[in-house]
């Protein structure tokens, strides 16, 4: 599992070796560590450092600090290396230590050529200079901010990152490699919010633990391959900002069949999905719970969706009967009375036997005023802000839910009392005591109709295998929800690795990829 903490919680854990360690030691250790990395990145690109290019990205920080030192050290191995000052202000005994061991240092200047004051002996240079520099050299290091910054970057930094990253992202590959220092400059450490112009990294080298801005989006679709220094921090005690998933940590939430399983001690699901206008659904969801593990299946709806729904998967049994969990909503107009009722009516009874629900696209709609945490919704951007908006006077749009995924999701969760699984490149789950997860394993060709009515099915079957746990300990809900994510997400990257995927062949890629999670561990 990878766990992601608050600036403040970091800052906390460092401060006893800042207390008793040498003043700048954390610093160095951190800055050597970063330089290694580097060099191996290199050596990658280039087969060694000795004559590479590098170019740091200083700003007034210890993140140009660290950058500083790092280059130091990569120059005294043979590297080039230009440090490119922002600001009025840098690490003094970075800089000494980088001119020391050969390298170059200049300023930007601002549109009146004239250097910002304190800048020192730095040569002055155009800021078309800068960035011509920077986009012929092999590695640039973003140690412009760090996490004791607010907002975005400003001034020439905003400029020379805008028109670098734009340079970038147009220039045929072979480019330098962008490597961030901790962070990327300019996104939000605790809320992985994105405010002004950014460099995307290929790689972010975080110093003592992942920051949760870099496990949340927007922010993890900028950060690249995220790595972790260690830095001896002790977090014992702190409670995480935000968990990712792993494989292992899925495999201990799985339900397994034991020797003496049967389909009903195996979980029953309860699905209402599809109408006559969206077939589809139902055959998706039910779909995603049989490939995902379901002990049985019942399917409600439509005689002619029921008809599609057995002739896909025979193994369904349409009618009411005994169910552990239920998926709600999937293909369901609102609009459309005979199904939608059916939504409320099963929700209803649901909420009164206390059983796991999953409710998605249409059935969001049908919700009641307040649901227990067992009931996970799995809106999209823009069913979330709807949501929002029903429920209160904020006229909240998709482009704001997409800019600040875990706020709205939180909004969203304290709104219903359900727990939140807000879909997209980067899904996020808010659960019961504030229980964030953020799980980024999908391909973007995830992205295609029908792939959440897949997910909801999926995650379905897991409620209903582990109804009993879910109602004895709510916050299992969040972390089936995270586990349901990861195994969807990497069934589709099994189901056509790199390339177009459909949603059912995501569905029939779930068994695989179940048996991946789970390879080597024992029955439940």
């Amino acid at each position: 599992m990878i766990l992601g903490y608050t600036a403040a919680q970091v800052r906390a854990a460092e401060q006893p070796l800042l207390e008793s360690g040498p003043a700048g030691a954390l610093m160095e250790r951190a800055a050597f560590a970063l330089a290694v990395r580097v060099g191996r990145l290199l050596r990658e690109r280039r087969g060694r450092v000795r004559g590479s290019a590098v170019v740091l990205l200083v700003g007034p920080g210890n993140n140009g600090g660290d950058a500083l030192h790092a280059g130091a050290e990569l120059a005294r191995r043979g590297a080039r290396v230009l440090a490119v000052l922002t600001s009025t202000r840098a690490h003094d005994a970075g800089l000494a230590a980088l001119v020391a061991a050969g390298g170059r240092v200049v300023t930007v200047v601002g549109e009146d050529g004239v250097p910002p004051a304190g800048a020192g002996g730095a040569e002055p240079v155009w800021l078309g200079d800068a960035i011509a520099e920077a986009s012929a050299c092999d590695v640039v290091l973003d140690g412009l901010l760090g996490i004791g910054a607010r907002g975005g970057l400003r001034g020439e930094a905003a400029e020379l990152v805008l028109l670098l990253a734009e340079l970038l992202a147009d220039d045929a590959p072979g480019g330098p490699a962008v490597v961030a220092v901790d962070t990327p400059s300019g996104v939000g450490v605790d809320d992985g919010a994105v405010a002004g112009p950014l460099l995307p990294a290929d790689l972010t080298v975080t110093f003592g633990a992942a920051k949760a801005g870099l496990l949340l989006p927007p922010a993890s679709g900028v950060v690249g391959q995220v790595e972790v220094v260690d830095l001896g921090l002790d977090l014992v005690g702190r409670t995480p900002a935000v968990a990712r998933l792993e494989r292992d940590d899925v495999a201990a939430l799985w339900p397994v069949p034991g020797a003496s399983a049967q389909k009903y001690s195996r979980g029953v699901l309860g699905v209402v999905a599809g109408t006559a206008a969206y077939p589809g659904a139902g055959v998706l969801t039910v779909s995603g719970a049989v490939r995902g593990g379901a002990g049985m299946v019942r399917y409600l709806g439509p005689p002619g969706v029921t008809a599609a729904v057995l002739s896909a998967r025979p193994e369904v049994v349409a009618g009411e009967g005994r169910v552990q969990a239920w998926a709600l909503g999937p293909g369901v107009d609102p609009h459309d009375r005979v199904q939608a009722d059916r939504v409320r009516d099963v929700l209803g009874e649901a909420l009164v036997q206390g059983l796991p629900v999953v409710v998605d696209a249409g059935g969001l709609s049908l919700l009641p005023g307040r649901v227990p945490p067992w009931v996970v919704l799995t809106p999209h951007a823009g069913e979330l802000a709807d949501l929002v908006s029903v429920r209160t006077d904020e006229e909240v749009g998709r482009a704001a839910v997409e800019a600040e995924p875990l706020r709205w999701a939180r909004r969203a969760r304290e709104l219903t009392g359900a727990t939140v699984l807000l879909k997209g490149p980067t899904t996020v789950v808010v659960g019961v005591h504030d229980a964030v997860y953020a799980q980024a394993d999908g391909p973007a060709w995830l992205a295609t109709a029908g792939s959440g009515d897949v997910l909801t099915g999926l995650l379905g079957a897991l409620l209903a295998g582990r109804a009993a746990d879910v109602l004895e300990d709510p916050t299992l809900a969040a972390a089936l929800a995270a586990a349901a994510a990861l195994v969807h997400g990497r069934a589709a990257e099994r189901a056509q690795p790199g390339g177009p995927v459909s949603a059912l062949a995501v569905a029939d890629a779930l068994p695989a990829e179940v048996a991946a999670v789970l390879d080597g561990r024992g029955a439940r």
